[in-house]
């Protein structure tokens, strides 16, 4: 047997948390690419910076979010309530650690693996986190996942929140350029999912008071629709549906902020729910192709510890 088949315990190999997550990227923020589609994976590094942003905000800290881009660099600044300074660490580079696994700290939150802040430590070539908690600051300034420097806690009047810079590794999304519109849709998906919110992009202001009824305003702001905007919300739940004129239905769905933009589970009941209101109302057995032809909708829902398959 040739030596480059022979499998032995040599042949095992353990690696550290930043070793896989540069090794496999994929696994952890989908395809690399660089930065010309949408869902390349730069974009997804700033998502999971500001999901926990986000996540802060859902659960009543922090008003506002500052984000901004400049040569190729992203900051992000929230208001909440900052990483308790002695986790600090062990949030950004310990796998499997981090605050929502305790669903009463993040009930509804997307980023349940406790990996995403990791993962863009590990793929930015400068990665720097600061938390002010009470007064107190730690900041951590960190390269390709390895720490460089740790500036101890210290007093301050800053507001309370964490501030996150980070510079993507060209060595790992090659040629990479970020496009402002991704960007901007980006932040403009966040701010109608969060209504109340505001969001200062290179200190442009995004703000929805609306929400989804917001968002189905500007993606038909160039289409003439039948009827007025019908924009239904509960605590857990947000809908906004009109009829258009263009073939077939158009939906818009998130669950806990994440686009599904394959559907789910609640999409289906969604769309059911439109077919049998309307024949309940009419008492008449319509066709659901009918119902629902030509509809422009979007449905959000907040649930506990969601699964995602793709």
């Amino acid at each position: 047997m040739s030596n480059k088949n022979k499998y032995s315990a040599d042949s095992i190999k353990s690696l550290d948390w930043k070793e896989h997550i540069r090794l496999r990227p994929g696994m952890y923020i989908g395809k690399l690419g660089n930065g010309s589609s949408v869902d390349d994976g730069i974009y997804i590094l700033i998502k999971e910076i500001i999901d926990n942003s986000i996540d802060e905000f859902i659960m009543g800290f922090g008003k506002r979010i500052n984000v901004e881009l400049n040569d190729n660099t992203i900051f992000v600044r929230d208001f909440g309530r900052g990483i308790p300074l002695s986790k600090l660490e062990d949030c950004v580079s310990k796998i499997n650690t981090g605050g929502k696994y305790d669903s009463q700290a993040f009930k509804k939150s997307v980023g349940l693996n406790g990996v995403g802040t990791k993962a863009v430590n590990a793929l930015s070539e400068k990665f720097q986190i600061e938390s002010i908690r009470d007064n107190n600051s730690l900041k951590l300034i960190y390269g390709r996942g390895e720490l460089i420097d740790k500036i101890e806690s210290k007093k301050t009047t800053s507001r309370n929140g964490t501030k996150v810079k980070f510079i993507p590794d060209s060595n790992i999304f090659k040629k990479f350029n970020f496009i402002n519109d991704y960007i901007e849709t980006q932040i403009s998906n966040y701010v109608f999912l969060n209504s109340g919110l505001t969001i200062y992009y290179n200190k442009k202001k995004f703000f929805s008071e609306n929400g989804l009824k917001d968002l189905l305003v500007k993606y038909t702001e160039n289409q003439k629709i039948s009827y007025p905007i019908i924009h239904l919300k509960d605590k857990d739940i947000e809908i906004a549906l009109t009829h258009g004129y263009q073939y077939g239905e158009e939906y818009y769905s998130f669950v806990n902020g994440q686009n599904t933009s394959s559907g789910g589970t609640h999409l289906a009941a969604f769309r059911e729910a439109i077919v049998k209101t309307i024949r309940d109302f009419y008492k008449k057995d319509f066709d659901a192709s009918d119902i629902r032809a030509s509809i422009i909708s979007s449905i959000s829902i907040r649930i506990q510890n969601p699964i995602f398959e793709s």
